[in-house]
């Protein structure tokens, strides 16, 4: 079978991006600064051969990938099982005030307990499992051809790990900038990563979650 390049997109910024509040299932739309960055992402990949769209159904997804599949007149897919991790109850709600409110929650959070679930949301071993299901299916639909999956930090951190073998429990220390451009190949084996967090298209509009626990630069993995 052929490999399938993927081009896993995180969307544009919204307020509570640059607040650093948790959105999960919760819709919010891109903010001035996002909906640049979706239209420095579409005109980026204007000249890439683009087979077929997809997005997360949650607006700030679905309006970055429109910016994305206009250029190459396609329709975009929504796909509910591109969506970020569902947090719950903690949806809304700052990192501090978790940490404040719900101390033992938040340890297991820290240390990326794979089985732990907030309060109505899901565990990082049921979000894992349905990205990567979700991704591996609409590679394995377009097998040869080159498709955009336009969607969260979360699913794209599941992609990268899959994709170089990182345990689920390892800190971060790479990137998951919006509406930046990575890239994976999939074949029957499985994903490999092609390249990541490119954004020399966004003209100094990049942002990381740097501030979501679990997040770790490369410089303090380093040994001193």
């Amino acid at each position: 079978m052929d490999a399938t390049l993927i081009l896993a997109l995180r969307h544009g910024e919204t307020a509570w991006n640059r607040e650093g509040r948790l959105q999960g299932h919760l819709d919010l739309p891109l903010n001035e600064r996002g909906q640049a960055q979706a239209r420095l992402l579409g005109e980026a990949l204007a000249d890439q051969p683009l087979h077929a769209v997809y997005a997360s159904d949650l607006d700030r997804a679905f309006t970055t990938a429109k910016a994305v599949a206009a250029a190459h007149g396609l329709p975009v897919i929504r796909d509910a099982r591109l969506r970020e991790r569902s947090f719950g109850r903690f949806e809304g709600r700052l990192w501090a005030e978790i940490e404040a409110e719900h101390p033992e929650a938040a340890v297991r959070w820290k240390q990326r307990d794979p089985g732990f679930e907030p309060p109505g949301g899901e565990s990082l071993n049921t979000f894992y499992a349905r990205c990567i299901e979700a991704a591996s299916a609409i590679a394995q639909a377009h097998a040869g051809q080159t498709v955009a999956l336009v969607a969260h930090g979360g699913v794209l951190d599941c992609l990268y790990r899959a994709a170089t073998h990182v345990d689920l429990q390892a800190p971060r220390s790479w990137m998951l900038g919006n509406a930046s451009i990575n890239r994976l190949l999939h074949t029957p084996q499985g994903f490999s990563l092609v390249g990541w967090n490119d954004d020399q298209h966004l003209q100094g509009l990049a942002l990381d979650d740097a501030g979501v626990p679990g997040f770790m630069p490369r410089a303090e993995t380093r040994p001193a």
